[in-house]
């Protein structure tokens, strides 16, 4: 039997032995209650035909006209009882409605009666059971000259209760039904709630849960359909920097804003790469539903620290090596246009190309970059004139430019770079400039990136450096200077925005980079 239907029949059996408990106390406190009126009644009639002057009188002459007969008659036929009775002070019966039991003594002991104690009992007697009350007779001196006694058939008491108990039957039958109705509602309620699964089935998972949320390597988040956090598994806590608890609305968690938009937008979510504090993140979100019912969303996070890092080297060894692939083909080019001269003879031609090539136009970073001894920044400055070149942007290099010694750090320093000096040639497309400065002092590195794009807008300043957030309004931006911040602060450094820009002036990116130069003896800071 599964389980709602035990439930089901638990309660149908509850209500069932509540219903019968209860009816059944009723109809017994009714019955008690409907018998102690008849017993009552009895010794109220009992009493007043007790008190009767003319009832006292006929027991002190001993009744010689027959009068009690006919007042007991009367009194009988008045009340509807089942019998009235007097006797006199030996118990001996003077008037009763079965006149056959006149002169006979009375079938209860009337001893207490005639002591001058009134009673009201429910015995059987010559005319069957019935509820009776005893009251003594007094004479006008005080003393005891005999007793009344009245009973009413339990008969009466039953039909009497009979509509009553109809009545109780009735609300208990209609307590029965809702009863019913009720346990039926919240046995579907609870298959609602538990989707259908069984106590067991739950139990499992829940472990199964437990065992695939913490034993994961990637970190989970989900929110119900009305947008507060239902889990949080250890990863994701650690990923995102957070402790929610069960029930706390997304709005207030600290999330980047395209994680905050993938929780809340009902479209799936692939591969989302984002920045949460010194991390970056690949995320997914799917919204889960059962029976066609949504349940919420789950989003997944997965660390891509340090693969981002790699791919970041990647890309400025993929630059380089384009570089150097585009410089090898110029080379080979050249090395044919002089093969050609010196084999046809011209010999002076040859000279003067020669002499055009030593002086002619390269790719190296030029005189400004002289004072930059290290040969991976050399490089990748290389790498980016050229860049530059191909989207006709005019990138140079400081004056006053100095590394006199080497990178300790080159990927989160070519990261910061990097993305500084493309966001710079994005902003200075068609034919702007971009210049960067680079500048040591001990082991920090400082890095200026001026370009003469038309600078940042005065609403995204604030939150320029955050994911998501770029000044331009096509899909694939706002990532690069949020990493080139998370890789800033890796080394124990920051990356800000100095200057916004405008008309009138260039926009300035500078980064601070402790721990990123290798600090040699007699060098100048």
């Amino acid at each position: 039997m599964r389980f709602a239907r035990q439930i089901f029949t638990l309660q149908i059996v509850l209500v069932l032995l509540v219903v019968g408990v209860g009816f059944a106390l009723a109809g017994g406190l009714l019955h008690t209650e409907i018998t102690e009126q008849y017993k009552h009644r009895a010794l109220s009639v009992a009493q007043a035909l007790a008190a009767d002057p003319t009832v006292s009188d006929a027991l002190s002459k001993d009744d010689p006209d027959q009068l009690l007969l006919a007042h007991a008659d009367r009194v009988q036929q008045a009340t509807d009882a089942l019998y009235v009775a007097i006797a006199d002070k030996h118990g001996i019966r003077l008037a009763h409605t079965d006149h056959s039991q006149i002169g006979k003594p009375l079938s209860t002991d009337p001893a207490d009666v005639l002591a001058g104690n009134a009673s009201a009992t429910v015995q059987l007697g010559t005319m069957g059971m019935s509820a009776r009350g005893k009251a003594p007779v007094r004479a006008a001196d005080g003393h005891i000259v005999g007793l009344v006694s009245v009973g009413f058939e339990t008969k009466d008491i039953t039909e009497a209760l009979r509509p009553l108990l109809l009545s109780m039957l009735l609300f208990a039958i209609a307590a029965l039904c809702l009863g019913v109705a009720g346990s039926a509602l919240l046995s579907r309620l609870l298959m609602r709630r538990t989707l259908g699964l069984e106590p067991h089935e739950l139990t499992e998972l829940v472990q199964e849960r437990e065992a695939v949320l913490h034993g994961i390597g990637e970190g989970v988040l989900a929110v119900d359909t009305a947008g507060r956090v239902t889990v949080c598994n250890a990863e994701a806590a650690r990923l995102l920097g957070i402790s929610p608890t069960p029930g706390t609305p997304v709005d207030d968690l600290d999330l980047p804003l395209r994680l905050r938009a993938a929780l809340v937008d009902g479209l799936p979510v692939e591969n989302l790469i984002t920045v949460a504090g010194d991390r970056v993140l690949v995320a997914g979100a799917r919204t889960v539903r059962r029976d066609r019912r949504e349940l919420g969303r789950v989003l997944t996070l997965r660390d891509r620290t340090d693969l981002e890092s790699l791919t970041q080297e990647l890309d400025a060894v993929r630059t380089l090596t384009g570089t150097l692939r585009a410089q090898q083909h110029e080379f080979a080019n050249r090395l044919h246009t002089l093969s050609g001269l010196l084999q046809t003879g011209h010999h002076t031609e040859a000279a003067d190309y020669l002499q055009e090539l030593s002086f002619g136009v390269t790719h190296d970073p030029g005189p400004e970059a002289d004072g930059i001894r290290d040969p991976y920044l050399r490089s990748f400055l290389a790498a980016k004139i050229s860049v530059a070149q191909t989207m006709g942007v005019r990138l140079t290099i400081g004056e006053l430019s100095w590394v006199p010694g080497p990178v300790t750090a080159p990927i989160p320093v070519t990261t910061v770079l990097g993305n500084l000096v493309d966001n710079a040639l994005e902003a200075a497309m068609p034919s702007g400039r971009v210049e960067v400065e680079l500048l040591a002092d001990g082991d920090t590195l400082h890095v200026s990136v001026a370009n003469s794009g038309g600078g940042v807008p005065e609403s995204l300043r604030e939150a320029i450096f955050t994911e998501g957030v770029s000044s331009k309004d096509d899909a694939g931006h706002g990532l690069g200077l949020a990493l080139a911040r998370q890789a800033a602060r890796e080394l124990g450094g920051e990356v800000r925005l100095a200057d916004p820009g405008g008309l009138d002036s260039d926009t300035v990116f500078v980064a601070a980079l402790p721990r990123s130069i290798t600090v040699e003896l007699g060098a100048r800071t």
